[in-house]
């Protein structure tokens, strides 16, 4: 499963970007791609571990969970 580093997330537009681990190019996130419950947000410069699918724009993150 692919890891890297949360560079920015709004929480008020519901997105943002991870910077993969290694190589490879900024993956989007959406807030409904963050595992879990109720409110769903992720912190700049979070570890984060997450699958890669291809969205309308490139590189899109899901199953979004946060690294221990």
């Amino acid at each position: 499963m692919p890891q890297g580093t949360v560079k920015w997330f709004n929480a008020e537009k519901g997105y943002g970007f991870i910077a993969q681990d290694g190589d490879g190019p900024d993956v989007f996130v959406h807030y409904s791609s963050i595992a879990g419950t109720g409110y769903r947000s992720l912190n700049d410069e979070q570890q984060v571990e997450f699958e890669i699918v291809q969205g309308r724009k490139g590189p899109q993150a899901e199953q979004v969970r946060v690294r221990d």
